[in-house]
């Protein structure tokens, strides 16, 4: 099954900032412990859209093109040497963080803080979004015969709902509270409603998404706000939160996936006296939050970083259908159409949750 002699790598290329084009490359050689995955589904992520608009996120800028993509699965093409784990056909899902495997944050099993990190799509290095990806085997995970590869690829944004749903300490029958309700809002409320909560609000600004979190593991939906002109954050935060408290109860876990500064400030106030607040959006660097709530009523605020140790369960939750990832998949392009599923992202047509490239 390995490539055809002389086949070129069509490739889903970032050249500068707001510069998208396919490109062939030469299929990529596998050194020790490494295969050649032929990539059949990838989901373009908010990061691909953050790199493409704005070349760069945070510490990580583009100096040079790359190719975009880390929400992908697909078929082993070749094995290189050294791999026993994977043979050629396996279908599978690509955890597309490779961590060096030596230092103490890998050996203590919290590799996502591995400081060699090396992950798609994130400069310097090259995306899975691409006919042929080489990747670490032990980083491949085979699948299950009725597990789709298009639900495979979504693995990694549940990934990041399964890794804040452990982060937030969730428990049988706790009250869930989520701000932002695009795909990894919906994959929280999803992994918190796994992991046994009785009930899972969600908010965001855009009623269409509200309506489709209504039939996807949300109990309730909150429309929320914008501020008043000139109005305060800390301000606003404080009226929408007692807003929210009419009808909602306090939350055991607040996840953010906005960053937005007033959302962050309404997950402390909105989180019951012991509970857990879990930071996953990123928004500005430098925020104010209430500080003398989160001292007062012992509230712990938490970051994660991407996620670690979440596939293997992903893959047994799409396998026992506890969670179903099929409804998010809202769109799909071909290879080649891939500047137009971008297009279709950023703006945001037709109700678009998860758009997929797909060969």
């Amino acid at each position: 099954m390995s490539p055809p002699q002389g086949e070129m790598n069509q490739c889903v290329v970032l050249r500068q900032k707001n510069d998208i084009v396919l490109e062939n490359r030469p299929i990529p050689q596998l050194a020790h412990g490494e295969v050649l995955i032929n990539v059949k589904a990838t989901g373009i992520c908010g990061s691909d859209i953050h790199y493409w608009l704005h070349g760069g996120i945070g510490d990580f800028q583009l100096k040079a093109p790359m190719v975009l993509g880390h929400e992908s699965a697909g078929i082993v093409a070749e094995v290189g040497p050294g791999v026993k784990n994977l043979k050629v056909g396996d279908r599978v899902a690509l955890e597309p963080g490779v961590a060096c495997r030596m230092c103490e944050q890998c050996k203590t099993g919290r590799y996502n803080l591995c400081p060699e990190m090396s992950f798609a799509a994130t400069p310097p290095i090259d995306g899975t979004l691409c006919n042929y990806y080489k990747h670490a085997a032990d980083f491949c995970f085979k699948l299950p015969d009725h597990v789709s590869l298009e639900e495979a690829a979504l693995i990694e944004p549940l990934s990041v709902g399964i890794h804040s749903a452990r982060r937030a300490n969730i428990k049988s029958g706790d009250r869930v509270f989520i701000f932002g309700a695009g795909p990894v809002g919906l994959l929280c409320a999803a992994a918190a409603k796994a992991a046994g909560a009785g009930h899972v609000t969600i908010a965001d600004l855009v009623p269409s998404r509200l309506e489709f979190a209504k039939n996807y593991c949300t109990d309730s939906q909150i429309l929320l706000q914008r501020s008043q002109s000139g109005e305060p954050n800390m301000e606003f935060s404080r009226r929408m939160a007692k807003e929210i408290l009419k009808t909602e109860e306090l939350a055991d876990a607040v996840i953010d996936c906005t960053g937005a500064e007033t959302c962050v400030q309404m997950s402390v106030l909105l989180s019951k006296n012991g509970g857990s607040v879990v930071l996953v959006g990123m928004g500005g660097s430098v925020q104010s939050l209430p500080i003398s709530e989160i001292s007062s009523r012992e509230v712990d605020i938490k970051g994660i970083f991407r996620y670690c140790n979440t596939y293997a369960t992903g893959v047994k939750m799409l396998a026992s259908g506890s969670i179903d990832v099929k409804p998010l998949i809202t769109h799909t392009y071909q290879l080649q159409d891939a500047v137009e599923a971008f297009k279709h992202v950023k703006e945001g047509r037709d109700g678009a949750i998860k758009v997929q490239i797909v060969a």
